[in-house]
C-alpha cells in the first residue's frame, strides 16, 4: 500500500469547527500520515497559492488526504473532506475575493479528487445536486465529540464565568463566530423581546471571535440588546465549562455543514435550541428544541419555554448526553481511515 499525505495546511489557522476536526482525526491517525505543511503562517492567497502550486510536487505519488474543504486541483490521486457548500449556496456571506474563488474551486475539486468525504449526509447530497457527482464517489463520516466535553464541576464553572466576565449567574449561551450565517442579529432581536419575559438575572452571552475580514463580509451586528455579554473567541481550556454552566445552548445558525457547537453543548448536559434546517436535525436527533432560524418570534419563544420548563429542560439534557455518545471521534478516525487505506489500495 502506497503512504498517505496529508494536507496539512490548516495548522496555519486558529482551531474553530473546521480545523478542529482536521487536528483531532491528524492526532488519531499519528505517524500513519506523512504531514505536509506551509513553513510559515500563510493565510489568504499566499495559502492558496503554496496549496495549488507547491503543495503537488512534494506529494509525489502518494495518496493526499486533504480535510478542509480545499486542495490542490492538480493532484487527481486525493481523498478531500467536503464540510459544507456555503460559499457556492451563500456567497453574499461571504468577501467577494473569498467567493469568487470558492465558485471555481469545489466544482472542479469534487470532480477531479478520486474520493470525497462528507461531513453529514446533508452535504453529501448537496455535493451530488450541484456538482453531479456519482453518488458513489462521495462517503459520509459524521463528526465526534471531543471525550473532554462533559458536564463540568461547579468550581470550573465558576472559574469560566470569572474568566470570562460573565455578569449574571445565569445565562444563555450562544457559541459561534460573529459571521453572517451563525444568525447573531436574529438571535438578538429574539432575544429583546423573550427577555422581559424571564428572570433579571439572566443574560445572553455571544461567545466567539469576529472572524477573519479575508473571508467573510463586513457585516457586523447594529444593535445588542440589554443583558448581553461578549466574550469574544473564549479559550478551549473553558468551553466544557461554559456550556454546562448554561441554562440553554442557543444556535439558529443559517447553515450548517454538521454543527459541531449543538453536539458539545448536548456532551455536557446542555440543552440545546437549533435550526430546523441544514444539518442541524440530522446531528440533533430528537434532543433538541428546532426551530425556524428566519423567525425572529419563534426563537422568542423557544427561548421562553425552555427557561420556564425545567421538565424539558431536564429530559433534554439526558436525551443530548444519549446523542453525543453515539459520535466520537474515534469513531470518525476509524471510519476515515478505512477509506483513506480503500482509496490508496485503488490509485
Amino acid at each position: 500500500m502506497q503512504q498517505i499525505a496529508l494536507n496539512a495546511r490548516f495548522y496555519c489557522h486558529r482551531p474553530t469547527g473546521m480545523q478542529r476536526y482536521a487536528i483531532e482525526l491528524a492526532r488519531r491517525f499519528g505517524e500513519a500520515l506523512i504531514p505536509i505543511r506551509p513553513k510559515s503562517q500563510l493565510r489568504g492567497s499566499a495559502g492558496h497559492l503554496w496549496e495549488q502550486l507547491y503543495l503537488p510536487s512534494a506529494v509525489g505519488g502518494k495518496l493526499l488526504w486533504s480535510p478542509n474543504n480545499t486542495g490542490p486541483l492538480a493532484v487527481r490521486n486525493q481523498v478531500c473532506t467536503f464540510h459544507d457548500l456555503i460559499p457556492i449556496e451563500r456567497p453574499q456571506w461571504f468577501t467577494r475575493a473569498f467567493a469568487a474563488w470558492y465558485r471555481v474551486l469545489l466544482p472542479q475539486l469534487a470532480r477531479k479528487a478520486q474520493h470525497l468525504i462528507a461531513i453529514s449526509e446533508f452535504t453529501r447530497h448537496r455535493i451530488i445536486e450541484l456538482f453531479h457527482v456519482p453518488e458513489n464517489k462521495v462517503s459520509v463520516v459524521l463528526n465526534g465529540v471531543d471525550q473532554g466535553f462533559e458536564p463540568a464541576a461547579p468550581e470550573l464553572i465558576q472559574e469560566a464565568r470569572e474568566a470570562l466576565r460573565i455578569p449574571t449567574p445565569h445565562y444563555l449561551l450562544c457559541v459561534g463566530s460573529l459571521e453572517p450565517r451563525k444568525n447573531t442579529e436574529r438571535l438578538i432581536r429574539a432575544w429583546s423581546i423573550a427577555q422581559s419575559s424571564v428572570p433579571d438575572d439572566i443574560s445572553l452571552v455571544i461567545a466567539g471571535g469576529s472572524g477573519s475580514t479575508l473571508v467573510f463580509s463586513g457585516k457586523s451586528i447594529t444593535a445588542m440588546a440589554p443583558r448581553t455579554h461578549l466574550t469574544g473567541y473564549v479559550p478551549e481550556k473553558y468551553l466544557s465549562a461554559l456550556y454546562s454552566g448554561a441554562v440553554a445552548m442557543l444556535y439558529p445558525s443559517l447553515y450548517e455543514g454538521f454543527g459541531l457547537p449543538p453536539l458539545e453543548a448536548m456532551a455536557c448536559g446542555c440543552p440545546v435550541i437549533t435550526s430546523n434546517t441544514t444539518s442541524l436535525p440530522e446531528v440533533t436527533g430528537d434532543a433538541a428544541v428546532l426551530v425556524d432560524p428566519e423567525d425572529v418570534d419563534a426563537i422568542a419563544a423557544a427561548i421562553v419555554r425552555m427557561v420556564d420548563d425545567q421538565d424539558m429542560r431536564v429530559t433534554l439534557r439526558t436525551k443530548g448526553m444519549r446523542r453525543a455518545a453515539q459520535l466520537s471521534w474515534d469513531e470518525s478516525a476509524r471510519q476515515t481511515w478505512d477509506i483513506l487505506q480503500a482509496q490508496a489500495s485503488h490509485a
